[in-house]
């Protein structure tokens, strides 16, 4: 009972984490729901950015690839050489969703340094990048969790269940309770990160406005990629341990 009261406490953890704000937010009123429309505009442009790259690399493909098809080309066999690392030889089905967390992932944190959102002004807030709000984090993390269970259940069936048991029954209220602290490290690994990032980079440019900003900025574009290939990473050695079933 302690095990199940311990679970659902996390749960609701989890749910009051997403309502979690940081400064003022613009919201759209839509039907009986107050949607985070600042989240909505910077994750569409985010997906415009990864849909229109997408169609320019398979639009015209050559024999001989040119610069971007070899640019393209990397970026594929790198996902692909994570996905493979860390899953084993049953990586193929899974190298589209490492690849969107990735390459989400990567995208707005990149564009919360390198997209002037400050110009656009809101009747309330400012535009961030969209992994500089918690729900976005959350949503990734909860994503990864369903993603593991799935592979775990569709290629064990319900043989997957007795992982938790393994080695032993005494581990069985850590084992579970493991399954619910993958999305919060997470969320908050990312989360925080990014928000951190931000914020100092603000702080330095309202102090010294010239020169000093800029080499933290670069770093700040370093970590930046560090953090969607560390949650790529690990969401696909989730599934690879859940495929598995070792620890």
């Amino acid at each position: 009972m302690n095990v199940i009261s311990c679970s659902i406490n996390t749960l609701k953890g989890l749910y009051d984490i997403s309502g979690v704000e940081v400064g003022q937010h613009f919201y759209w009123q839509i039907g009986g729901f107050q949607v985070h429309a600042q989240v909505l505009i910077t994750s569409w442009v985010v997906i415009a950015i990864l849909l229109g790259s997408a169609f320019i690399a398979v639009r015209n493909p050559q024999t001989i690839p040119t610069t971007g098809q070899n640019f393209f080309e990397y970026v594929l066999e790198f996902i692909r050489d994570v996905s493979k690392t860390q899953i084993g030889e049953e990586y193929g089905p899974w190298v589209p969703f490492i690849g969107t967390m990735f390459l989400f992932i990567f995208v707005s944190n990149w564009s919360g340094a390198l997209l002037p959102w400050k110009i656009i002004e809101l009747p309330h807030g400012e535009l961030a990048a969209p992994t500089n709000d918690i729900n976005t984090t959350v949503a990734l993390a909860l994503l990864t969790s369903v993603a593991y269970f799935y592979a775990g259940l569709s290629k064990k069936g319900l043989g997957y269940f007795s992982k938790y048991i393994q080695p032993t029954p005494i581990l069985l209220p850590i084992n579970i309770l493991e399954d619910f602290t993958k999305p919060l490290s997470l969320s908050f690994r990312l989360f925080g990160n990014i928000l951190a990032d931000e914020l100092v980079v603000v702080v330095l440019v309202s102090l010294v406005p010239l020169v000093v900003p800029i080499p933290v900025m670069f770093l700040g574009l370093f970590t930046s990629g560090i953090q969607a290939l560390i949650f790529a990473t690990l969401a696909a050695a989730y599934i690879g341990e859940s495929m598995e079933g070792h620890h």
